[in-house]
């Protein structure tokens, strides 16, 4: 038997909850790494690191976590919350795209190259 393709509409619905299951993730992840940053935070009597400095690279705050820093798990939680709208911003790219929506495509493509640029302008 020959398989049938989906359609539009059950693909897009598809999408749909799939940039649900985005965001669900997202903030769970983030509200993890803080709570455990929190509890870090209180268990160990401080951040984890000297003065009142703090990790400000992925890099940093991978070796913060693997070395139970606290403010590097609130950071890691940060860097979730902040990274949730951004591929959301991606997969509806992705999904106006299918749905040959091109003008929400540029739309949206506008907001993650203002997105990017606002990271670039902000880690400098």
């Amino acid at each position: 038997m020959e398989k049938k393709k989906p359609t539009l509409a059950l693909e897009m619905k598809e999408i749909e909850l799939t940039i649900g299951k985005i965001m669900r993730v997202g903030v769970v992840l983030a509200a993890v790494f803080m709570l455990v940053g929190m509890g870090l935070f209180f268990i160990n009597k401080g951040s984890g690191y000297p003065g009142a400095t703090f990790p400000t690279t992925l890099t940093l705050i991978f070796q913060g976590t693997l070395h139970f820093k606290a403010y590097a798990y609130m950071m890691a939680g940060i860097f979730f919350l902040i990274l949730t709208p951004v591929l959301r911003v991606i997969v509806s790219i992705y999904a106006f795209w299918k749905e040959k929506d091109f003008l929400y495509v540029y739309i949206t493509s506008a907001v993650l190259f203002i997105l990017i640029i606002s990271y670039l302008i902000g880690h400098h």
